[in-house]
């Protein structure tokens, strides 16, 4: 399994979010550089943003969500054409969880486990 993973609640309709793209950076040298990419799931989960055997890195990442083209496909308006999540890697032993809590109108995150 990836050792960086995601999934996302579409909290305004209780379900989750599937189809949507999404893409892993690491930061280099003050920009950030694609490492990984996926798409969500029926559960609205992506395991494989990483390949198996991935080496983590101590650094900043971000996961970038494309929530204009989920909102699209469901019908819906959003405010927010993509969410961002900036994140640290400091363990390089662990797991890291990112979840994205979506409505229309908002979104939060936290770390899983």
């Amino acid at each position: 399994m990836s050792p960086i993973t995601t999934h996302i609640l579409d909290t305004a309709s209780g379900r989750p979010a599937s189809n949507v793209p999404v893409i892993l950076e690491i930061e280099k040298d003050g920009d950030f550089e694609q490492i990984g990419q996926g798409l969500t799931d029926e559960d609205g989960r992506v395991k494989d943003l990483l390949v198996d055997n991935h080496d983590l890195l101590a650094g900043i990442y971000r996961i970038s969500f494309n929530t204009e083209k989920y909102y699209q496909d469901i019908n819906k308006e959003t405010f927010y054409p993509e969410a961002n999540i900036v994140f640290k890697v400091i363990a390089t032993d662990e797991h890291y969880h990112v979840p994205l809590l979506l409505s229309g109108f908002g979104y939060s995150t936290y770390r899983g486990s």
